[in-house]
């Protein structure tokens, strides 16, 4: 038990040093070794593990019909039966997941689908604390929600 638990920590060490890289402005070695991530976990792999991972890919990939792929997996990962809704590290994650599904769908001029996905993001933002990242996706929800009132 102790040594998945050291496995489980790893391998969210290692998605959180991707992470870093992406920040830092290094899209390509950050999509790199979030493939390199994705290909250990794979399909069947730890669904919170899937969900962070795929959640970031999207954010490294040029083509946004790529980027709606790795955020659907991110949702897929998200909503599995080995997760609960109830679990608090999921529900976090679901504005998110939400709002880049809603940005996704915004880039592929799809504005209805951007709307669902949008309204779910405001639906599931109480889970969010009131901190930088709860209040910087509160704003981002906001923005692209005025955004789409413009188009």
């Amino acid at each position: 038990m102790e040594r998945r638990e050291v496995s489980e920590d790893a391998v969210l060490t290692r998605i959180g040093q991707a992470v870093m890289l992406l920040h830092g402005g290094d899209r390509e070695e950050a999509r790199n070794r979030f493939g390199e991530l994705w290909t250990e976990i794979g399909e069947s792999g730890d669904p919170l593990h899937r969900c962070t991972l795929a959640h970031y890919m999207a954010d490294t990939q040029d083509d946004p019909g790529d980027e709606l792929a790795w955020d659907l997996r991110a949702l897929t990962a998200a909503e599995g039966p080995a997760l609960s809704r109830a679990s608090p590290a999921v529900r976090a994650f679901y504005p998110s997941l939400h709002l880049n599904l809603a940005a996704d769908y915004v880039k592929l001029q799809r504005p209805d689908a951007a709307r669902l996905h949008l309204s779910r993001a405001r639906a599931a933002v109480n889970a969010l604390g009131d901190d930088g990242y709860g209040n910087g996706v509160r704003t981002a929800i906001g923005r692209l929600e005025r955004q789409l009132l413009d188009d």
